[in-house]
């Protein structure tokens, strides 16, 4: 029984050494493959970061939108109109008052002061409704949960809040 276990035990040091050996000639091929996965991971997740900033669309539209009359004229009605929608939809931003210092502005950039006459003097109630309608920035767009003329009423009130 001696001489079996012996070879038994022999023939595991011989099956050991020759394993042994095998594995140090493939180690170098082992990292070299775990090492090229790893850069391949690291690369992807460079390229996962968000792409450079595409010029905004919005800028064709307004520009398209700029043409556009208010068909709705500032009567008190409309601005009455206007006022109703802006304290629900534009207030938490843009102040109730329309100086930029509303609850949410703190938490934004850019949130146009309307109180200022040279904030929107170079814009037209056609830009107006278009960045009321599609958003910008930050800004939600109103998109179609109002007719036209819930914009077109709420520019001519975000107008009136310069003359104060």
């Amino acid at each position: 029984m001696v001489g079996i276990s012996t070879v038994l035990l022999n023939g595991r040091c011989v099956l050991k050494n020759r394993v042994s050996k095998e594995v140090s000639k493939k180690t170098p091929l082992v990292l070299f493959v775990l090492l090229f996965f790893v850069f391949a991971l690291w690369a992807q997740k460079q390229n996962d970061q968000p792409p450079a900033k595409a010029p905004d669309p919005e800028n064709k539209g307004s520009a398209e939108a700029a043409g556009r009359v208010n068909p709705v004229k500032p009567t008190q009605e409309s601005l009455s109109k206007g006022k109703k929608l802006y304290v629900i939809d534009c207030a938490m931003c843009h102040g109730k008052d329309g100086d930029g210092k509303g609850d949410m502005a703190s938490d934004m950039k850019n949130v146009t002061d309307f109180t200022n006459p040279d904030a929107l003097k170079n814009r037209t109630d056609g830009e107006l409704f278009y960045v009321i309608r599609n958003g910008k920035g930050e800004m939600p767009p109103e998109g179609d949960r109002a007719k036209d003329d819930d914009i077109w009423n709420m520019a001519n009130y975000i107008r009136s809040l310069a003359k104060k």
